[in-house]
């Protein structure tokens, strides 16, 4: 199996049609979060973007020589932004990072599509208990600034984390999550307004 894995193509070929699959999605639920068709190129030339083109490039080429070019560029990146994801790669299609600044994802939380997050913010693990473990979440998830969520809990569809709020439980579809301790609070369409649509 690894010797065919040497002679294989796909070792040594970038996958550049997931990686554009991915971007342009990106970049369309970009847009949207800013109201526009084609987002500025101050936008384009942000490490917030950069951070995202990276972390896609470095997902689609998990397990080729490519992976560990991407790996570096993105510590790289890791070290001026303070965005440290720990090598994960399951954030599925659509994230917006509102701002650079520490954020912290474990390797092993898994994520939904149509992720907002911004800065302050730490995806951890639990050590012990019977919330020992990371997080999931659903689709439609917004964890806005220095924000906290532990443990081996499931976040929903629809969901709006609000600014330092800490979570470590189950959070149900449509909700509003606020404070430390935290409250939740149902609400349809809760991360309106947060979270774009695209057509």
């Amino acid at each position: 199996m690894k010797i065919k894995k040497v002679f294989s193509k796909s070792t040594y070929l970038p996958n550049q049609k997931s990686y554009n699959e991915l971007i342009d999605y990106d970049y369309k639920f970009n847009a949207a979060f800013r109201s526009c068709d084609v987002l500025p190129k101050s936008f384009l030339q942000s490490d917030e973007w950069r951070f995202i083109k990276y972390y896609r490039k470095f997902q689609c080429n998990k397990g080729n020589i490519w992976e560990k070019i991407y790996i570096k560029r993105l510590h790289s990146l890791s070290m001026k932004t303070g965005i440290d994801v720990e090598n994960n790669t399951s954030i599925g299609k659509g994230l917006i990072v509102g701002h650079w600044g520490r954020i912290v994802i474990n390797g092993m939380a898994h994520f939904g599509n149509e992720l907002f997050i911004t800065h302050g913010v730490t995806i951890g693990r639990d050590t012990r208990g019977k919330r020992k473990g990371v997080p999931t979440f659903g689709d439609r998830v917004c964890i806005r600034t220095n924000s906290t969520v532990v443990g081996n809990v499931h976040i929903g569809n629809d969901v709006l984390i609000a600014p330092n709020t800490f979570v470590n439980f189950d959070v149900p579809d449509h909700s509003i999550v606020i404070g430390n301790p935290a409250s939740v609070h149902y609400r349809d369409n809760a991360t309106e307004g947060h979270i774009p649509k695209i057509d």
